[in-house]
């Protein structure tokens, strides 16, 4: 289960993954007719035949590029240390469709970074020191489709930093220091499909947290302190497909948490405090209403296997094919069945 748990497949930052890049632009160029331009810094200026524009990546660099091509459209410059951009960084690249700054040690950023590149769709901002982000920052940013702001020193969130965020499907904001959100923080992100706030302190919620976002089917909570799972939460997203829950601290999951939920093919609920769920929980997930497509984990909760769990224990018979960790899905009370697999307490007590 533990593939499900990392962010690694959300990520855009990550040095692995930017040597293969490198490598697999380097091969293109061998293979190809790709006209590759050294520069003064660590860079490389890349022009793919057919390509309406150019690609510059660069690698510990030691200052923000002043001689970017007009004809930018991707930039990368990664593992750099920068602790800061000139507020006209941007100015010679309106064509820009990505921005790729992790892994260096970005403190602030210009409220008007990136007025020059209203067509901008990915900007991945992974491992930096940023504690805020400017009022207005995104405010002609309207075509942006994916912010990552993963492993900054964000404390707090205020709605009015993602106004403008309109065409917004991926937001990332997991390895953060977040302990509470505002309200209306999602209200204009109409086009969200990916929410990750895994790995940060949040203990609670806000009422309508998700009322805002329209076609969620990604949810990213895991990694927090997370006690209890309401009615409400779900509810506006009927859609959602992959929900993360994992590594909280719940006792406790409303019987209606999950209700509407018909479409949903991944759960985790693995390593809480779990020992029971309600009758009704689990009426709307698996079979016999549908199966899910990638399965579910509930191991290392504390399950008390009495008379409450029923439900549970029946349900995890019809779809044990899906179960992951069986091994580790126990009973840790009462005395007599302490340590026994709850798929086998089905066959004993039900």
């Amino acid at each position: 289960m533990s593939s499900w748990r990392g962010h690694s497949q959300q990520s855009l930052g990550g040095l692995t993954s930017h040597l293969c890049r490198a490598l697999f632009l380097l091969g293109l160029f061998v293979a190809s007719a790709w006209s590759v331009t050294p520069t003064p810094q660590d860079c490389l200026i890349l022009r793919p035949p057919n390509s309406h524009g150019s690609s510059v990546s660069c690698f510990s660099a030691p200052e923000f590029p002043s001689w970017l091509p007009g004809d930018t459209i991707h930039l990368t410059m990664e593992f750099s240390n920068l602790t800061q951009l000139p507020a006209a960084a941007l100015h010679g690249c309106p064509g820009l469709r990505e921005l790729h700054l992790s892994s260096n040690r970005l403190e602030k950023l210009s409220a008007g970074l990136l007025l020059p590149v209203p067509n901008l769709l990915v900007l991945d901002l992974t491992r930096n020191a940023l504690a805020d982000l400017p009022q207005g920052l995104f405010r002609a940013s309207a075509a942006l489709h994916t912010l990552v702001l993963k492993e900054n020193r964000l404390q707090t969130l205020q709605a009015s930093w993602l106004r403008g965020l309109r065409a917004l499907v991926h937001l990332d904001l997991a390895g953060n220091c977040l302990h509470t959100l505002p309200a209306g923080l999602l209200a204009n992100l109409t086009a969200l499909s990916t929410l990750d706030l895994g790995d940060n302190q949040l203990e609670t919620l806000p009422p309508g947290l998700l009322r805002g976002p329209l076609r969620l089917e990604r949810l990213h909570l895991e990694g927090n302190q997370l006690r209890v799972l309401g009615d409400d939460l779900l509810a506006p997203q009927p859609s959602l497909r992959y929900l993360f829950l994992n590594d909280n601290k719940l006792t406790s999951v409303a019987a209606g948490a999950f209700k509407g939920l018909k479409w949903l093919d991944m759960l985790d609920l693995s390593n809480n405090s779990l020992t029971t769920t309600p009758a009704g929980l689990w009426a709307s997930l698996g079979k016999p209403a549908r199966d899910m497509e990638e399965g579910f984990d509930l191991s290392h909760n504390p399950w008390v296997c009495d008379q409450k769990l029923s439900h549970l224990c029946l349900w995890l018979a019809a779809n044990r094919h899906k179960m992951f960790s069986k091994n580790e899905t126990r009973c840790a009370g009462p005395k007599d069945l302490e340590g026994q697999l709850l798929l086998a307490v089905v066959g004993s007590q039900w």
